[in-house]
């Protein structure tokens, strides 16, 4: 991939399209093509197909997604499951007819069984049952796992897909109602503070634990895999550490000065009760996380001061 290749980043908008975008410009890239879904509707495909032939992108990072925490997914799983297959068979297929050099797909942690051994690693795809609260989004993104995997098969497609854990950073989601666990709290945090509310109440008992990946180092491993990974097979994309919810809350606590007190509500589903990914596969090919979660959330919370507290509007 060259500084002049042309590059279209589908999802410019969202947390990982804009981080790629700032990844690709700090090292060079230039021809880069980016279309906001109002201007694309990657759902329907006439409209993809006639973005692919005005444009004839020879590389594809494929970041955009319908996408949300346990209770979006609980609330839409419909959704989540047509928008999400519509996106991807458009994008992926497309690419196929004009002859895309490379595209990568990006996938999810979710994507593999509830109970997975821990840590998971991309092997374990397919060999249990999924996590009930974001089923429909899993089988949509293991869709197209397997869509990239058939199309190298059958067409010699250099179609690559990368697994990240769970995300958060610049450009994120802070809706309460369906955002993912990290930039909720931290907006409950700061409203908290700013409102001087007494208290937080945080969904579940605090023991699941999580890992969670700064958006920027993401985009970075994104870069790396389309210049270094030409393999059938899933990779996983993450820091190798986990956290429990309760330790993220207290994080975000300390962070943010907040005095107030944390509640747990335990009538609210706690969700798979760890999802930690074996990241040797990416580690061994030579890229790590850079970025602490510490170090991340203040990023973030920088970004949100900055933007005059705009992004929870």
């Amino acid at each position: 991939m060259l500084n002049n290749s042309k590059i279209f980043v589908a999802g410019s908008n969202g947390m990982v399209g804009s981080a790629i975008i700032r990844e690709l410009e700090k090292n060079g890239y230039y021809n880069i093509v980016v279309r906001s879904s109002k201007d694309l509707d990657l759902r329907n495909q006439q409209a993809v197909i006639s973005f692919f032939e005005k444009e004839k992108p020879e590389y594809v990072f494929l970041g955009a997604a319908k996408v949300g925490g346990i209770h979006a997914n609980n609330e839409y799983p419909a959704e989540f499951l047509y928008e999400n297959m519509m996106i991807q068979n458009n994008v992926i297929h497309t690419s196929h007819l004009y002859k895309v050099k490379k595209l990568l797909f990006l996938g999810s942690s979710c994507i593999y069984p509830k109970f997975s051994s821990q840590p998971i690693k991309e092997e374990y795809l397919l060999t249990g049952e999924l996590e009930p609260t974001n089923e429909a989004y899993a089988i949509a993104k293991i869709a197209g796992v397997k869509m990239c995997k058939f199309y190298n098969k059958q067409y010699g497609s250099n179609f690559i897909s990368a697994m990240p854990t769970n995300l958060y950073g610049i450009n994120d989601n802070f809706d309460l109602s369906n955002s993912h666990v990290l930039p909720a709290l931290l907006r409950k945090f700061i409203e908290a503070k700013n409102n001087n509310h007494t208290s937080v109440t945080i969904w579940g008992t605090g023991s699941p634990k999580r890992e969670f990946l700064f958006v920027n180092d993401l985009a970075e491993a994104c870069l790396f895999l389309m210049l270094n990974y030409n393999s059938n097979e899933t990779i996983n994309v993450g820091t190798g550490v986990d956290i429990s919810i309760k330790q993220l809350a207290e994080t975000i606590k300390e962070i943010t000065n907040y005095n107030g007190e944390l509640i747990f509500d335990d009538s609210k589903p706690n969700g798979t009760p760890r999802k930690l990914l074996d990241v040797s596969k990416i580690n061994n090919l030579g890229w790590k996380h850079s970025t602490k979660i510490n170090d991340g959330i203040k990023e973030t919370l920088s970004w949100i001061k900055e933007n005059n507290y705009k992004v929870f509007k």
